[in-house]
C-alpha cells in the first residue's frame, strides 16, 4: 500500500494512493487505514512529507563508491561501524516543495531510500528489524558542502530548512533490499544503483540504530547515497527515484 499525507481545507489527512488517484484515509498514520473518498491525484494536492518524525537518524558513508569519490585523493577508508548523524525535523520539505539554498555555496544532492518506523523499537533484532518498519520512502540529504567542511560535522550544513525531502509515499508492502535508486539532475541520470551496494544493509541499519537510541513511530532512517553526488543550482530540478515506490521531485531556489 502506498500511503500519503496531503492539506485539505488547513488540516492535515492521510490518503492511499491508487494508481494515480489518491483515496482520503483518515488522519491516523499508524491507524487501520480503509480507503474513503477520491481527493484527486498527486500533482494536484498540496503534499505534506508522508511522515511527521520525532527524530531523522541519518547513516553517511554506507556506499564505497560515495566514499571513494568524496575522498579526492585522500582517506577512502570503509567504516566498521555506521556513521550516525541527526537532521532536525525543520528541514523536512514534502514533494514538490523547494529547496532553498545560498547561492554561491557548494550544496549537494544525495539520493537515499528512508525507512519509516512503524512501533516502538528498543534494542531491536536484526532478524526481526522489518517487524518494526512501517515502510520505505524516497529521501534526498541536501548537504552544504561548505558548512560541513568548515565545521567538522555534519550537523548544520545538512540542517537548513527544506534540506531534508522526503516523499511523495510511503510504500507498506516491499523487500528493501534490491530496489534501484536513481537520482535525476534536470531529467539527466546522475546516481544510478541498487541498494544491496550498501556496506550497511537496511534490517542490520535498524538493529544497530535502536541499540543505541529507541526509535518511535514515525522516526525515518536515512540509509546513505551511492556516488554520483554533485552541485545544486537555483533553478534546478532534482529527483530521486526507488523502484516501487515512486519520484521525489523538488525545485531549488535561492535562498533570500
Amino acid at each position: 500500500m502506498k500511503i500519503l499525507r496531503f492539506m485539505d481545507n488547513g488540516a492535515s489527512r492521510v490518503g492511499i494512493l491508487d494508481g494515480d488517484t489518491v483515496y482520503d484515509a483518515g488522519t491516523d498514520l499508524f491507524g487501520s487505514l480503509e480507503r474513503g473518498r477520491a481527493v484527486g491525484s498527486l500533482d494536484a494536492l498540496m503534499m505534506l512529507p508522508p511522515v511527521a518524525p520525532r527524530m531523522i537518524v541519518a547513516v553517511g558513508k554506507n556506499y564505497s563508491d560515495h566514499i571513494a569519490e568524496m575522498a579526492r585523493g585522500g582517506d577512502a577508508t570503509l567504516p566498521e561501524e555506521p556513521v550516525l548523524f541527526l537532521k532536525p525535523p525543520t528541514a523536512l520539505l514534502p514533494h514538490g516543495g523547494e529547496i532553498r539554498m545560498m547561492p554561491g555555496t557548494r550544496t549537494d544532492y544525495e539520493a537515499e531510500l528512508c525507512m519509516v518506523i512503524g512501533r516502538e523499537a528498543h534494542r531491536v533484532a536484526e532478524a526481526d528489524a522489518f517487524d518494526y518498519v512501517l515502510g520505505y520512502t524516497c529521501g534526498n540529504d541536501v548537504s552544504n558542502r561548505g558548512v560541513t567542511g568548515q565545521s567538522g560535522q555534519w550537523t548544520r550544513g545538512k540542517g537548513y530548512d527544506t534540506f531534508c525531502p522526503l516523499g511523495p509515499v510511503i510504500e507498506t508492502e516491499l523487500d528493501p533490499n534490491h530496489l534501484r535508486i536513481q537520482s535525476r539532475l534536470n531529467g539527466e541520470v546522475r546516481q544510478n544503483t541498487t541498494i544491496d551496494t550498501m556496506i550497511f544493509k537496511p534490517a542490520f541499519l535498524v538493529s544497530f540504530i535502536s541499540n543505541v537510541m529507541t526509535l518511535l513511530p514515525g522516526d525515518v532512517i536515512m540509509t546513505g547515497t551511492p556516488e554520483g553526488v554533485s552541485t545544486l543550482t537555483p533553478g534546478d530540478t532534482i529527483e530521486v527515484e526507488l523502484e516501487g515506490i515512486g519520484t521525489l521531485r523538488n525545485r531549488v531556489v535561492a535562498r533570500e
